[in-house]
């Protein structure tokens, strides 16, 4: 019964980390693969970079201490939007961008490299050579082969949403199932935490099965053994 009220707030906390991920890791890192070894690539670069060594329970703080505290554009705590008809609120804004710029900033390390090995082959060269747009070359020939390693990516990185949202329903007092386990863990409530264990090791092995049946369907040259 906990499980059932309590995952779907840790649920939409990781769907929109993830949505966050996904969309500025690709951005920055098709940006950067445009235009490398220059300040067009310097920049994402860069960005990425503090995002992977700045670890969530800093980032967590810090955003609430210039965005709440200092410029009071967002709430500090809670997760008020996911009560009533509202799919977004800006009380979900801070928790997710912690959560999600970690994973953007992997994303954006493994677009830039996947395009930058894509933008050399053949037949990348053949469609320029043809007449085609730089946009049609990016949506149409590169990003399908530059974003396989995100694919690849993509069944650790839940793994880490899932564990992250722990510390982030923590620091911003997001009532998830998260939040929840940390206090069963403290009150040793084993019941409860062997329960949510189970729940997210079959949740975490049937979302990897679908990411593994997901990038064999956009490589055929992989196979299924």
């Amino acid at each position: 019964e906990i499980i059932s009220q309590k995952f779907p707030v840790s649920a939409k906390l990781g769907f929109f980390a993830m949505c966050i991920a996904l969309g500025l890791g690709i951005l920055f890192g098709v940006i950067a693969s445009l235009r490398p070894n220059t300040y067009i690539d310097y920049i994402p670069s860069s960005l990425a970079m503090i995002g992977i060594c700045l670890p969530t329970f800093v980032m967590g703080p810090l955003l609430m201490l210039v965005f709440s505290l200092k410029l009071g554009w967002f709430p500090a705590t809670g997760w008020g939007g996911f009560s009533g008809d509202q799919f977004f609120a800006s009380d979900m804004v801070l928790p997710s961008v912690t959560l999600g710029f970690f994973y953007a900033a992997y994303i954006s390390r493994l677009t830039r490299g996947g395009m930058l090995d894509i933008l050399t082959q053949d037949y990348i060269r053949t469609a320029k050579a043809k007449g085609a747009s730089g946009l049609r070359v990016i949506v149409k020939h590169s990003l399908r082969g530059g974003l396989l390693p995100v694919i690849s990516f993509m069944g650790p990185a839940v793994a880490g949403l899932i564990a992250g949202s722990f510390v982030i329903e923590t620091i911003f007092g997001i009532a998830g199932l998260g939040q929840d386990f940390v206090k069963s863990a403290f009150n040793r409530d084993y019941t409860l935490v062997l329960g949510v264990v189970m729940f997210y090791a079959t949740l975490i092995i049937l979302l990897n099965l679908i990411v593994d049946i997901l990038q064999v369907t956009l490589n055929p040259k992989l196979k299924f053994d």
